[in-house]
């Protein structure tokens, strides 16, 4: 069938064949399709959707695009998560190397910041040395060193989705739930895992802000999962407020090594964390029930284990064999540090969690274009959670910025993003719903 007649197909509400489907994407990486096509289907698919039958020949179609990684001589089962993005959520970071210190293997395969959410490719950048673009013989390597990678996507996984996806993002078609389950779960499928788990974030500083929204993603994900062979659950989770108490890159994986080994540890992010951790080890086998994953991760951390990973893990691909114990010499300080105070007293009841992210870029923190350079130093810390008590001149949070002028407009953009009341709000769940897998 020709470009055309299948662009036609969708245009009209009609059903893909997956053999069709199958061969558009052959074309759009020899280039027999042109980018023209590529965009009138994206907007077909947009406005009219796709079946769960034809997203799942969509995602298998882009996941063999390119290599398939084999995982089978692991010694241990191989699972990985996969979050929709949010603000100060540093989630993967300590929660690879829980797994990892559990007995399973973690190839997270991971992204860039986007829009006003932090990307975790930009954290693991900040520390000295550490390499994410590597090929697939070093992150086996690391994989298999340290029970977990953090790398970015290699040019040989799902490349059709890559090309797919640079379209996507011009033409207004980027919303499509079909599309962005297809594009997820391609890169998964890419990666050899055996399971997979999904946060969905919900709220005001998540790309679903309404809850139907997220529920939908979440559904979508993993029935397209299963559909496609893969063992998937998905948690929607709430970003009505940043995740942790920091936001930026360098200052995340500051907090990520205070969580890892216990000096601190935020009660949203330590929720989250957590209760992904249990999804994953009872997904993959580890764990008869979630109680007995959560009790399993629990002693991975009391017991410094999953600190040791992290630190292997960086070792193992370029950073300092150290860095556990010496983070803050690794890691860049901006020149600028200025407390944001409270200008009333009151209860914080709550938080424009996306002008948050919004300032962070602003700092320098994030991207305004695709190839725009991060600074990886600046950000916010210290940021007081909803449900605070806060008197006037307290401290609502600590911007690290390059310049006075840059620290001057963060703080009155954190101003602006708080609400403080007479009253403490009823306190909001973190986790707020399962969609659970037909495995």
């Amino acid at each position: 069938m020709l470009a055309q007649e299948l662009i036609r197909l969708k245009r009209d509400r009609l059903a893909l064949p997956a053999e069709e489907i199958a061969a558009f994407v052959a074309g759009i990486t020899s280039g027999k399709v042109g980018e023209g096509q590529i965009a009138a289907l994206a907007m077909a698919v947009c406005l009219n959707g796709m079946s769960r039958a034809e997203t799942v020949a969509l995602t298998l179609a882009m996941r063999d695009s390119g290599k398939v990684l084999d995982w089978s001589d692991l010694p241990g089962p191989v699972t990985d998560k996969h979050s929709t993005g949010g603000i100060g959520d540093n989630v993967s970071l300590v929660l690879a190397p829980i797994i990892a210190a559990c007995g399973a293997f973690v190839p997270m395969i991971s992204g860039r910041g986007l829009g006003h959410t932090g990307g975790t490719l930009d954290k693991m950048d900040a520390i000295s040395g550490y390499r994410t673009d590597v090929d697939i013989a070093a992150f086996r390597s690391a994989v298999l060193d340290a029970g977990c990678a953090i790398v970015g996507q290699s040019a040989d996984l799902a490349p059709a989705d890559r090309q797919f996806y640079a379209i996507r993002d011009v033409t207004s078609t980027v919303e499509s739930v079909a599309l962005i389950t297809a594009s997820i779960l391609s890169k998964k499928l890419a990666a050899g895992l055996q399971s997979l788990v999904l946060d969905v974030k919900l709220g005001n500083g998540a790309f679903m802000s309404r809850s139907r929204d997220a529920t939908e993603l979440a559904t979508s994900l993993v029935e397209v999962a299963n559909g496609a062979g893969l063992n998937a659950t998905a948690l929607v989770t709430g970003m009505n407020e940043p995740l942790a108490s920091a936001a930026g890159n360098a200052v995340e994986v500051a907090n990520a090594v205070e969580f890892l080994t216990g000096q601190k540890r935020d009660r949203r992010l330590s929720e989250v964390a957590m209760a992904l951790a249990a999804e994953m080890l009872q997904s993959s086998g580890l764990a008869g029930s979630h109680k007995e994953g959560l009790v399993q991760a629990t002693r991975a951390l009391d017991e410094g284990k999953a600190a040791e990973a992290f630190g292997r893990m960086v070792a193992a691909l370029g950073g300092p064999s150290d860095f556990i114990e010496r983070c803050t010499v690794y890691l860049p300080r901006a020149p600028v540090q200025k407390t944001v105070t409270a200008e009333q007293a009151g209860f914080v009841t709550g938080v424009e969690t996306r002008e948050i992210g919004l300032a962070v870029v602003e700092l320098g923190g994030g991207r305004r274009q695709p190839f725009d350079s991060v600074d990886h130093a600046v950000g916010m810390t210290d940021l007081v959670p909803v449900g605070s008590e806060v008197k006037r001149g307290d401290a609502l949070a600590i911007i690290h910025a390059r310049s006075d002028d840059e620290a001057e407009r963060a703080a009155g953009s954190v101003i602006a993003a708080y609400a403080i009341g007479p009253s403490r709000p009823p306190a909001q769940k973190s986790v707020l719903r399962r969609v659970g897998s037909r495995f």
